[in-house]
């Protein structure tokens, strides 16, 4: 099999990397933001306590939503630059829900970010059914001012599965969502989870294909992490749920790689639980063991992003 396309590396799949190295012509960096925002899901608008897998909102390597963003990015830049040496950054509004919220507020947080030196871009982060007209509106002036992803929670096309794990939205919110971002030239990234209770793996791939379909500009994979406080623990801890095993993992991922489309950028392969609260699989602390994990199984297959990807 031929050379990925869009790889300089041993990369077998579009890497955020190569595309912010190509997009801006040096390395590009992400910082994540805590705006202090809730979720719809937990505050009683449509749900309380989060999703099944939900501590206190997603986002637990965002900054200290009582500081002022130029604080949050000077700090988790000056993180990053101990790695990455300086270089640019996109600010990324992280945690929890970054469009349940009035756009002056919106507004008023990424002018924050915008203005601090070498920000190049923003990454908003939120649920599909959390886009009125005014925000849309507002992400839209957004998209023509800078560099701007909208990153929408999917984790699976089965609303049976979402419904159980308490989302409070379904794949029908998703598709919308998409579909008026998308008439607004605005750049989607959409995250599915796997290992979720209930899942097989032909779910796993039907979700993958779907999203395959979709006008999006990037995804997210993310593994299932069972975090202390949750009502997925207690579900663990009752042995009615068993995590993925990281050959079982490494399987679905390359798998779904092969269905998405090569120019989908994947921004995310496995998953970050913080250490502190990681119950299960603890196999996931090993990132660049999996990460190495998929490149060799790849390699071995002979197979890349979109060798299995139909055109619809």
């Amino acid at each position: 099999m031929g050379s990925f396309p869009y790889s300089d590396t041993n990369k077998r799949y579009h890497t955020l990397d190569y595309y912010l190295r190509h997009r801006f012509g040096c390395k590009v960096v992400k910082v994540s933001l805590n705006g202090g925002f809730t979720c719809p899901n937990i505050d009683g608008t449509k749900g309380t306590g989060g999703c099944a897998f939900c501590t206190e909102g997603s986002g637990h390597f965002a900054g200290d939503p009582l500081e002022p963003i130029a604080t949050q990015l000077r700090k988790g830049r000056d993180l990053l630059t101990d790695k990455w040496g300086e270089c640019p950054c996109i600010a990324y509004f992280q945690a929890n829900t970054n469009t349940y919220c009035t756009v002056d507020k919106l507004r008023r947080l990424t002018d924050e970010a915008l203005a601090c030196p070498d920000v190049v871009g923003i990454a908003i982060s939120t649920r599909p059914d959390c886009i009125p007209d005014d925000m849309l509106a507002f992400l839209t002036e957004l998209s023509q001012r800078t560099f701007l992803t909208v990153e929408l929670g999917l984790q699976t096309i089965h609303d049976g599965i979402a419904l159980r794990l308490g989302r409070c939205h379904t794949y029908g919110d998703f598709t919308d969502a998409v579909d008026r971002l998308h008439a607004k030239g605005i750049d989607i990234c959409a995250h599915i989870i796997d290992g979720l209770p209930g899942e097989t793996f032909d779910m796993m791939m039907q979700t993958a294909e779907a999203v395959a379909r979709l006008p999006l500009h990037s995804v997210k994979i993310h593994l299932l992490h069972i975090l202390r406080g949750t009502r997925l623990a207690a579900d663990y801890e009752r042995g009615i749920y068993i995590p993925l095993t990281m050959d079982e993992y490494v399987d679905i991922v390359c798998s779904q790689l092969q269905v998405l489309p090569p120019s989908f950028v994947i921004e995310r392969i496995t998953g970050d639980g913080a250490k502190a609260d990681l119950i299960a699989p603890l196999w996931s602390l090993r990132k660049r063991s999996v990460l190495n994990a998929i490149d060799k199984r790849l390699a071995a297959l002979d197979t890349m992003q979109g060798a299995g990807y139909i055109c619809p």
